[in-house]
């Protein structure tokens, strides 16, 4: 078993899925701004995939991540369980040079829905990527549980 199997439980064949979405949906983005497009791939406990990309905004608060725009779809229709995500981003027109890890905010949503086994992939390509916990990227975070009496 490898150090990556030990880690998480997932086959490297969803994982290279997961990315094959990811990267399909950086070239829809919507990024007149930055230029800078990013896609997603959620994995849901049901087995189904939830895709997003970046969408701006002129106004720039009204932008939103490619993956709170996987949730968003996801949550929408109902679906609240989720197991992974991968996320791959760079420049328009370009191949990622480096990992495009999730912003605090998208990492705050993943907290809203998934547990500590859930998996975050940063990619570059099917081949090249680095995979992590939620607890690895959001350590004591502020959750649901820290509302309950």
């Amino acid at each position: 078993m490898s150090f990556l199997e030990k880690r998480i439980s997932m086959e490297e064949s969803k994982i290279k899925e997961l990315i094959k979405y990811a990267l399909d949906m950086r070239k829809i983005s919507y990024t007149p701004y930055s230029h800078f497009n990013v896609g997603a791939a959620l994995l849901g406990k049901n087995g189904k995939i939830y895709t997003g990309c970046n969408i701006e905004n002129a106004s720039f608060t009204p932008t939103n991540c490619a993956e709170r725009t996987a949730f968003f779809k996801a949550v929408s229709e109902g679906v609240k369980e989720f197991d992974a995500i991968a996320i791959v981003g760079g420049p328009d027109g370009a191949e990622p040079e480096g990992f495009c890890p999730p912003c605090g905010v998208c990492r705050q949503v993943m907290s809203e829905f998934c547990t500590d086994s859930f998996v975050i992939i940063c990619a570059k390509s099917e081949d090249e990527y680095v995979v992590n916990t939620l607890p690895e990227v959001l350590p004591d975070r502020f959750g649901p549980k820290d509302l309950l009496d």
